[in-house]
């Protein structure tokens, strides 16, 4: 969905077809237009990664409810 021209194979659409319901389908398509969207317009203006994923996880702060 988010090569240009677009391309959803009719096996890819099925199977997602065959396991979501229409809101389903409908939400995840709207995420990743949404994602495809925020990449595009971060390239165009040259906006790089700042770092924060590098760690690929996040931390409970101290002190939450679960640790008291």
């Amino acid at each position: 969905m988010t090569r240009t021209p677009v391309d959803v194979p009719p096996e890819l659409f099925q199977g997602l077809r065959a396991r979501l319901n229409e809101a389903q389908l409908v939400e995840l398509t709207t995420a990743i237009a949404w994602e495809n969207y925020r990449a595009r317009f971060n390239h165009a203006f040259g906006l790089e990664s700042e770092g924060f994923s590098e760690g690929t996880y996040c931390a409970l702060p101290t002190g939450t409810a679960q640790n008291r």
